[in-house]
C-alpha cells in the first residue's frame, strides 16, 4: 500500500491528485505544517529536508512533489509519454513548474502574506513574475488542452497546485481566458475533485 504523508499544501495536491488519476490505492497522513509536524523528528527521518509531501511505497521513501510525480507515473504507464518529443514536452512542463512558476507563486504568496515585514521590492518582483508565467501558461493553452499537448500529464497535475491556490499568492486569471478554461475543465474531472476533497480534509481535521 501506498502512504503518503501531506498537509493541504499547493504541492501536497498533486499527490492524492495524480493517485485518484491512476486508480492506486493509498493511505494519506496529515503532516500539520502549522503545528510544525514536519519538523517532528519521525517525519523528519523520512524527509530531512523537512517538507511535504512524501511517499513510501515499499521500501522506497520519496519527497519532491515532481519527482513522486514521475515515479507514479512510470508505476503505471499513465499520464507520461514513453519516449519522444511527447515525453520531452511533458518533462519541459516539470521542469519549468519547478523553476518558473512554483516558486514565482511561492514567493509572490510568502512576501504578500507571511512575512514579517512588507518589502515592497520583494512583492513587486515576485508577484510580477507570478502574473508573468500565469500569461505564458495562458498563450500555450490557447493553441493546445494541456500544458504538453492535447492529452492531460503529470505537468497538468504540477501546475494545477499553485493554480488552486492562486489566491494565496494573490495571482489573477481575469485576463487568462484560457488558463480560467484549463482550470474549470481540470476541476470538473471526478479524479481531480476526490484529490482535493482529501487535501483539504487534511487542513479541518
Amino acid at each position: 500500500m501506498i502512504h503518503v504523508y501531506a498537509f493541504s499544501t499547493p504541492n501536497s495536491v498533486k499527490i492524492p491528485i495524480a493517485l485518484e488519476e491512476l486508480g492506486l490505492d493509498y493511505i494519506l497522513t496529515s503532516v500539520n505544517i502549522r503545528q510544525g509536524g514536519q519538523k517532528a523528528p519521525d517525519f523528519v527521518a523520512l524527509n530531512p529536508n523537512g517538507k511535504v509531501p512524501v511517499l513510501v511505497d515499499g521500501d522506497l521513501v520519496l519527497s519532491e512533489s515532481a519527482a513522486i510525480l514521475v515515479y507514479l507515473a512510470e508505476k503505471t504507464g499513465k499520464l507520461l509519454p514513453t519516449s519522444g518529443a511527447a515525453r520531452a514536452r511533458v518533462f519541459e512542463q516539470l521542469f519549468f513548474h519547478a523553476s518558473g512558476l512554483g516558486p514565482a507563486f511561492g514567493n509572490a504568496g510568502f512576501f504578500r502574506n507571511l512575512a514579517p515585514q512588507s518589502i515592497p521590492v520583494a512583492i513587486d518582483r515576485f508577484g510580477n513574475e507570478a502574473q508573468r508565467v500565469t500569461g505564458l501558461l495562458d498563450n500555450l493553452l490557447a493553441h493546445q488542452r494541456f500544458v504538453a499537448g492535447n492529452a492531460l500529464s503529470i505537468a497538468d497535475i504540477a501546475h494545477f497546485g499553485w493554480l488552486w491556490r492562486r489566491q494565496f499568492a494573490q495571482v489573477s486569471i481575469d485576463a487568462a481566458p484560457n488558463v480560467q478554461r484549463y482550470i474549470a475543465e481540470l476541476e470538473a474531472r471526478p479524479a481531480f475533485q476526490r484529490g482535493i476533497a482529501r487535501t483539504i480534509a487534511m487542513a479541518e481535521g
